[in-house]
């Protein structure tokens, strides 16, 4: 009682059927899957349709990796915040980044600038913060 008084949206007390458990979270997906902005993001000439996997730059497709798509996906989700080399590892795949795999995120940096800059040499929408990482632009 207390976690929905919290603000949770359901909760299951123990012991519990996991077919129960695999139910409410159905549930509660069925009730946000309706939620349309987070599905389609847009910053700049940039839109990330997330269901679909497809990117697009000034109305044009871009053929992305899934790697890519999730780092787009995942910088353009916060226009304007840094993310360090660790997060984005994490967010691609679950995992913090050690030292070895720092300049793995580097590599994917520079294929989707090339897929989806005007001029990679001049990023002006995956953009550079120096000694931290990177961030998609918000202006």
């Amino acid at each position: 009682m207390v976690g929905l008084e919290l603000g949770a949206d359901d909760y299951l007390v123990k012991p519990f059927s996991p077919k129960e458990l695999v139910a409410r979270v159905r549930a509660v997906l069925r009730r946000t899957s309706g939620v349309a902005s987070a599905e389609i993001m847009r910053a700049a000439d940039v839109e990330v349709d997330l269901p679909k996997m497809r990117a697009r730059v000034a109305g044009h497709a871009a053929d992305l990796t899934s790697t890519e798509f999730q780092l787009l996906a995942t910088l353009i989700r916060e226009p304007g915040r840094v993310f360090t080399r660790a997060q984005l590892q994490e967010a691609l795949h679950g995992v913090s980044a050690v030292d070895t795999f720092d300049r793995a995120i580097d590599a994917h940096v520079k294929n989707l600038r090339r897929k989806i800059e005007p001029e990679p040499a001049r990023p002006r929408y995956v953009l550079t913060v120096h000694g931290v990482g990177y961030r998609f632009a918000d202006d």
